[in-house]
């Protein structure tokens, strides 16, 4: 599997996560109702059967890497979604996530 799709992968992942968990909030704190929180849910069982589709077999890499995928698309989607503006620090720690994530699932390794 290509770095291209393990990354579109974890896109995907981010995508069902973040608005899985953004629905339910949304359902809970925005009183939208059951509808909301019930797609949520859908959406979070989503993503973890995305994430299972990572080349690594490894559990905890892949879920340790994610995390800042997760970091970072978290900001993204409180910008696109709710008008969230990140300072530079907000854009500096999810930079280094990022880096952290890359070092995590695509460093070389000798097996």
């Amino acid at each position: 599997m290509s770095v291209l799709r393990s990354l579109a992968l974890f896109a995907v992942a981010a995508l069902f996560e973040i608005g899985g968990a953004w629905l339910v909030w949304q359902g809970v704190r925005e009183h939208r109702g059951w509808a909301w929180i019930g797609g949520g849910v859908i959406a979070l069982a989503t993503y973890g059967l995305v994430a299972t589709l990572q080349p690594d077999g490894q559990f905890g890499r892949v879920l340790a890497a994610y995390g800042g995928v997760f970091v970072a698309g978290s900001i993204a989607w409180g910008m696109a979604a709710d008008g969230y503006r990140p300072d530079r620090w907000d854009v500096t720690g999810a930079l280094i996530c990022l880096a952290g994530m890359a070092v995590i699932m695509y460093a070389p390794r000798n097996h």
